[in-house]
């Protein structure tokens, strides 16, 4: 998919520079150099702006007012000479924070980061969900970066009062993200919400008990509104293969 970009800077170098390097990117077009967020400003009012690179230090408003300043954000990669910015900026979710002078490898490594986000959040849902396409992975904000997470790696998702606790193995991944928005993006001919709390991934079950489902060594609750949607989507859903057990293990439950 192509993204349309604008480049926002008071300095003539830097503006041709960057619109040097985005020339040499076929996914990218160029709808705008700007020498000011007041000039920038009216180009994403009145334009379909994906992604705009962004210097920090200019005259009249800074980077990072502008970017506070933005009701609709696009996608924003920081170039600045300046390091101090990092932790701001990346509070503000921008894609990358690059550092003059920009190498085009470390360039390009950002702006393929802001093109596969791009495309993952622009993905449209099948009118069919068996004949969708699983997804690999998606994207999540955590600890002030843009984290890529492989779908087959995760093995359920539970949703806390203020962030969500991904769990791919030994170390899981927090997010403020909200359970809404994975099951929204997680593919649902592969992950189903069984609790207010929690979503996992099917194949991953190891046996269905009466209120809890085992996957690994976490014994994951079951509500009695999920319980029949869980089993209509083993029962019903022919792209399913799991193998789960037959029969529950001998056990005492809640």
């Amino acid at each position: 998919m192509t993204m349309n970009c604008i480049v926002v800077d008071d300095e003539p170098l830097a503006l041709e520079l960057i619109e040097d390097n985005i020339k040499k990117i076929s996914f990218l077009k160029l709808i705008k150099k700007c020498k000011s967020a007041t000039e920038a400003l009216k180009i994403v009012n009145s334009e379909k702006i994906d992604l705009i690179f962004l210097d920090i230090q200019m005259p009249d408003i800074s980077g990072i007012q502008f970017i506070k300043s933005l009701k609709n954000k696009p996608m924003v990669i920081l170039i600045t000479a300046f390091e101090k910015y990092a932790l701001e900026g990346f509070e503000l979710d921008v894609i990358d924070y690059l550092l003059k002078p920009v190498p085009f490898e470390r360039f390009l490594k950002a702006v393929n980061k802001a093109h596969e986000y791009y495309n993952f959040i622009n993905i449209k849902p099948q009118a069919n969900d068996n004949l969708e396409p699983f997804k690999k992975y998606i994207f999540v904000k955590s600890e002030h970066k843009i984290i890529k997470i492989n779908t087959e790696d995760i093995l359920f998702i539970e949703g806390l009062k203020d962030y969500v606790k991904i769990y791919i193995g030994e170390k899981p991944i927090f997010t403020l993200q909200s359970l809404k928005f994975f099951e929204d993006k997680l593919p649902p001919s592969h992950f189903i919400r069984i609790h207010r709390s929690f979503i996992i991934a099917v194949s991953k079950i190891e046996y269905i008990g009466k209120s809890k489902v085992n996957i690994g060594n976490n014994s994951i609750p079951i509500s009695n509104f999920y319980r029949s949607r869980l089993f209509d989507f083993i029962n019903n859903n022919p792209s399913a293969k799991y193998d789960l057990a037959s029969e529950e293990p001998n056990e005492n439950e809640n």
